[in-house]
């Protein structure tokens, strides 16, 4: 059950809720998602810019491809999403790098989802999780050489020692390890219980 299930193509609707309450919660984030953008674009913070922008897509590409409002990414995984979004644009004293990691770890997640939806691309459930922890990685990467590009030629702010950016990625593949464990354990369970459904359905 479970090898069969993993070599099968990424099931789209272990990550859409078709229900009223879910899509207008989705489509708020949505909308919170291209304010953030606007926000991060007038203080030229480009990377989240674009975090940004590809959130308010995944928010609502269920609804676009299913062409129902009420189609949409479970709330709870846009919280999650959005975490580093929040937390870039509001720049607190505290930043957790793990939790952000993971953060974008389950955007990559639903990336994966989108593309799925939206284009041909199909994914197995092991190579969406590797997907998802190198997009991970290659985030902080992109937001590392944008971070530092736009330091050099607009007088943003960057970190002052390799250190700190070590530390930054040194985080990101513990947090793209953690949400890729994760992910794996999510889809053995709901392979076992579409087993146990069609087991059900069978007797």
């Amino acid at each position: 059950m479970g090898e069969q299930g993993m070599s099968q193509s990424l099931p789209e609707e272990w990550f859409i809720k078709d229900t009223r309450v879910n899509a207008v919660i989705a489509w708020a984030f949505a909308v919170i998602f291209v304010v953030l953008a606007i926000v991060s674009f007038l203080n030229i913070l480009l990377v989240e810019t674009v975090m940004a922008a590809i959130a308010a897509f995944v928010a609502i590409s269920p609804a676009i491809a299913y062409r129902s409002w009420t189609w949409t990414i479970p709330w709870p995984l846009l919280f999650v999403a959005s975490l580093p979004l929040f937390v870039t644009t509001a720049r607190p004293v505290f930043y957790d790098e793990i939790v952000t990691g993971i953060s974008v770890a389950t955007l990559a997640m639903l990336v994966v989802v989108a593309l799925e939806l939206t284009t041909a691309v199909r994914m197995t459930p092991p190579f969406a999780i590797f997907f998802t922890v190198i997009v991970t990685l290659a985030t902080a990467g992109f937001w590392a050489v944008g971070s530092a590009a736009s330091a050099a030629y607009l007088g943003t702010t960057f970190l002052k020692t390799n250190t700190e950016l070590m530390t930054i990625f040194t985080a990101t593949l513990i947090a793209g390890a953690i949400a890729g464990v994760l992910f794996w354990l999510y889809f053995r369970r709901q392979l076992a219980a579409n087993a146990e459904r069609s087991g059900e359905i069978s007797a």
